[in-house]
C-alpha cells in the first residue's frame, strides 16, 4: 500500500512540476480564462486542482498551423500589432490632435533653442 501512495505522490509532484513549468513558459498573452499572474498563484496554492485546471482550462489549445504558437493569433507578420491593450487611434481626428501637439512641441523647443543660441551670442561678444 505504501508503494501504492508513493508512485501516486510522484505522479502528482510530476503533474505540478510540468504545469509549474507549463505556465511560466506559455506566452501571457496565450492564457485562456485568467492572466498568467493568477494561473501562476493557482498552480503554486492548489498544486493538484491548480495543476488540472490549468490543463482543462487554462493551457492554450493546440493549433496545428505553422509558425502559429497560440490559437487565435492571425498569421500577421508582425505580432506586436496584435497585442490585446495596445495603444491605436480610433479615428482620424483623434491621430491628427496628437500629431498637431507633437508638432507644436517641437516648433516650441526649436523656438527655445533660437533664444538660447542668441543668449550666447550675446554674452559671448
Amino acid at each position: 500500500m505504501l508503494m501504492f501512495y508513493g508512485g501516486v505522490g510522484l505522479l502528482v509532484l510530476a503533474l505540478w512540476i510540468f504545469c509549474l513549468l507549463d505556465v511560466i513558459t506559455t506566452n501571457e498573452y496565450a492564457c485562456r480564462n485568467l492572466p498568467k499572474t493568477l494561473w501562476l498563484i493557482l498552480v503554486l496554492i492548489l498544486p493538484t486542482v491548480g495543476s488540472i485546471a490549468w490543463l482543462i482550462a487554462g493551457r492554450p489549445q493546440a493549433d496545428h498551423s505553422p509558425g502559429l504558437p497560440y490559437k487565435g493569433n492571425t498569421a500577421s507578420r508582425f505580432p506586436e500589432y496584435d497585442r490585446p491593450g495596445r495603444a491605436v487611434a480610433f479615428n482620424p481626428e483623434d491621430d491628427e490632435a496628437f500629431l498637431q501637439s507633437l508638432r507644436d512641441r517641437a516648433e516650441e523647443q526649436r523656438r527655445k533653442a533660437r533664444e538660447q543660441s542668441r543668449e550666447k551670442d550675446k554674452d559671448g561678444l
